[in-house]
């Protein structure tokens, strides 16, 4: 329960984020004191406080789910997002690349997809996060921010009528006013900026593109 509540605010899907996390973190809490060696309650502690935007704290959880279990894809990657956010974007793709080979026809395979689209789009690496994010599309054609940076990525390139669909399409599958401007977005309780110097890299690529793919800063 504390994994769904928890994937429910990082997935841009939870109508109160901060109660969801709340609950999640009381939940997760409990089964570590009960279980403190199980991996996947280190790995949803993890998630947690990552939606939390607690990155730092949120890294050693990940790894001693590893260090239990080191099949455990799901926190190599929850482990390169936490990479992403705390500035250190050079060691996001390889730890993606490791959950790709351990996992190759893994169901959620679209999501580490999604985080190397996510690096290369923050490094300005336009045309492979565009790659990236078309396969992550093809494999989770519902998953909201996914468009949104589909649509940023576009708009970087100069694809505007793309990137207005791609944008259409995350407000539509939202269903909320969370892709409504720019401030709505950036305000959101669990949003995934980083550190000062990820959140300058967001600014550079991710925001700018929205812009030019029509979302307005209010």
């Amino acid at each position: 329960m504390a994994g769904v509540l928890a994937g429910r605010v990082l997935s841009g899907c939870a109508e109160s984020a901060a109660a969801d996390l709340a609950r999640a973190e009381g939940l997760v809490d409990r089964a570590l004191a009960a279980s403190p060696r199980y991996a996947l309650a280190h790995l949803v502690k993890g998630n947690v406080l990552r939606a939390q935007n607690r990155w730092g704290e949120a890294i050693p959880e990940y790894q001693a789910a590893l260090t239990l279990n080191q099949n455990l894809v799901y926190a190599l990657t929850g482990l390169g997002w936490c990479k992403l956010y705390a500035g250190s974007i050079e060691e996001v793709i390889p730890l993606v690349e490791q959950a790709i080979r351990l996992s190759p026809r893994d169901p959620g395979i679209g999501s580490f997809y999604h985080l190397i689209g996510a690096a290369h789009l923050l490094q300005s690496h336009t045309d492979e996060a565009i790659v990236w994010l078309e396969k992550t599309r093809s494999a989770m054609p519902t998953a909201q921010v996914l468009r949104s940076r589909l649509a940023a990525a576009y708009a970087l390139r100069g694809e505007t009528e793309r990137a207005a669909a791609e944008l259409a399409e995350a407000r539509r599958l939202n269903g909320g006013d969370l892709f409504s401007s720019i401030a709505q977005l950036k305000a959101y309780p669990g949003a995934w900026w980083g550190v000062p110097e990820t959140r300058a890299l967001y600014e550079a690529t991710y925001f700018a593109g929205l812009r030019k793919a029509g979302m307005p800063e209010e």
